[in-house]
């Protein structure tokens, strides 16, 4: 079984939505666009994702604390190999 397994947008979605409670939540799988990345072979696992979110829990954040907020609750698929997120935060 592939480290990357289950890494796919849906299970980002949901752990997003279960630690954060987003007001606005939108990831997209970028795999496909890195050529020769395990995410872009086609299984629909991932490596590559964008995050738009916002978040009441962001509320008077800076911009560096709103993003590890969000690291923190990827960390689990980040150490299964989730290899790069961007994050925009609203």
């Amino acid at each position: 079984m592939s480290a990357l397994t289950g890494i796919t947008a849906t299970a980002l979605e949901r752990r997003l939505t279960e630690l954060l409670q987003p007001t606005s939540l939108q990831v997209l799988d970028e795999s496909a666009a890195h050529a020769g990345h395990a995410g872009a072979d086609g299984s629909g696992a991932g490596t590559h994702f964008r995050v738009r979110i916002a978040s009441p829990l962001f509320e008077g954040k800076p911009r560096v604390a709103r993003h590890r907020l969000v690291y923190d609750a990827l960390q689990e698929f980040i150490d299964r190999g989730l290899h790069a997120l961007a994050i925009e935060t609203f």
